[in-house]
């Protein structure tokens, strides 16, 4: 698997999700930066990670979103490319068009740092084909603007049209309000668009992969890619 890792200023995940990446299909990804035009010939996976762009100034990735690598990123993305976005990322590509909604600041207007627990809605995507339906799975988040909105018609058709792939859950998989960290309508923490190509999450599956954290729940989401990425081949 053959992964290219964007980098904005302020940026701060991306050594972390560099290592995973790594760790998980054996290849280093290679690192774009974002007056970049351009990304890496024979590139798989597109990797948006954490952190705050810009100092999340204006709208948090709004000013990552017109970044002159993001027309690259939206061309990769409709030839059918896969692109992950993660706390960040997953705001960058709300504020480019390639997923819709908004990322709103946290219900409790407090940033969140702790783990938390996700419920996966399907196995079908690229994204999902590590774990299964149902499956309760134990990520970290670290967000102040986490909280998922979209009107309702958007909402509806994300739903009718099974793109929800990760819920806020309690670590028995029931939807809880307890248990929506950041008050998401209906516990959204991750959601695909119409290809089911481009993956947008809150939490960060890259920080738990390894034994030595104690929890390895999201190596399924990256080892799934690489099985999903050499079926394809």
């Amino acid at each position: 698997m053959k992964a290219a890792v964007l980098i904005f200023p302020g940026i701060n995940r991306e050594r972390d999700m560099a290592r995973t990446l790594e760790l998980v299909s054996g290849r280093a990804p290679v690192i774009v930066w974002h007056a970049d035009t351009a990304l890496p010939t024979g590139t798989d996976l597109v990797v948006i990670p954490g952190g705050f762009s810009y100092g999340d100034y204006l709208r948090c990735g709004a000013i990552a979103a017109r970044a002159p690598i993001m027309d690259a990123v939206r061309g990769f993305a409709g030839s059918g490319g896969l692109v992950l976005g993660v706390c960040n990322g997953f705001q960058i590509l709300c504020e480019a068009g390639l997923l819709p909604g908004v990322l709103m600041r946290n219900t409790r207007l407090r940033f969140i740092c702790r783990d938390v627990y996700l419920r996966v809605e399907q196995s079908g995507s690229p994204f999902t084909r590590g774990y299964n339906a149902g499956q309760v799975v134990r990520v970290p988040v670290a967000h102040g603007e986490g909280n998922y909105i979209a009107d309702a018609d958007t909402i509806k058709r994300l739903e009718d049209e099974g793109r929800v792939l990760f819920r806020y859950c309690s670590p028995q998989g029931q939807l809880d309000a307890a248990w929506n960290v950041n008050g998401a309508i209906n516990a959204i923490a991750g959601i695909v668009n119409e290809r089911g190509n481009v993956l947008g999450m809150m939490p960060h599956p890259e920080n738990h992969v390894e034994p030595a954290l104690g929890v390895t729940d999201g190596r399924g989401l990256f080892a799934g890619l690489v099985e999903a990425l050499e079926r394809a081949a």
